[in-house]
């Protein structure tokens, strides 16, 4: 537990900027400087499991910032960081609840849904390309996807 606490200390003493895709937390910190899938998972998993970024959030420590302001891309990094095997899901079928989600933290209007779904089940295999391994990725495949078509591009600037 004192190791624990240290480190809690240890990291508010330093100002690290959280990782885009894995948010802020203890994992973030363990995980600082790796490379790859793998630690980003580990970290994500970390931060998730251990509640520790309302923890973070409060005391500005762990790589979150206290007054810090919540953006547009953040939330959809962060939801995508969390959710990425949901929203494949619901994109290769073209409907779904977290599709649904990702609509919504896009601004996607209603009446704009029904093309957003049809447009990322058409171009499912772009927008998780093989190459496309982080919740940034994906996201910038999805805006470039988007921007081709008139009506979907106005949600392209978050």
């Amino acid at each position: 537990m004192k190791k624990l606490i240290a480190l809690v200390l240890l990291a508010g003493s330093t100002v690290a900027m959280a990782d885009q895709d894995v948010g802020c937390g203890l994992g973030t910190i363990l995980f600082e400087g790796k490379s790859g899938v793998a630690p980003k998972v580990l970290a994500a998993t970390t931060n998730g499991t251990y509640w520790n970024q309302t923890f973070g959030i409060t005391s500005g420590t762990l790589g979150c910032q206290a007054d810090g302001v919540i953006s547009s891309r953040a939330r959809l990094s962060m939801f995508m960081g969390t959710n990425s095997e949901r929203v494949a899901r619901d994109m290769s079928v073209g409907h779904g609840e977290s599709l649904n989600v990702l609509a919504d933290l896009m601004g996607v209007k209603e009446q704009d849904k029904a093309l957003f779904f049809q447009t990322t089940q058409a171009n499912f295999s772009t927008i998780f390309a093989a190459d496309n391994q982080t919740a940034g990725q994906v996201l910038a495949a999805l805006q470039q996807v988007m921007a081709k078509d008139a009506v979907l591009a106005t949600y392209t600037a978050v």
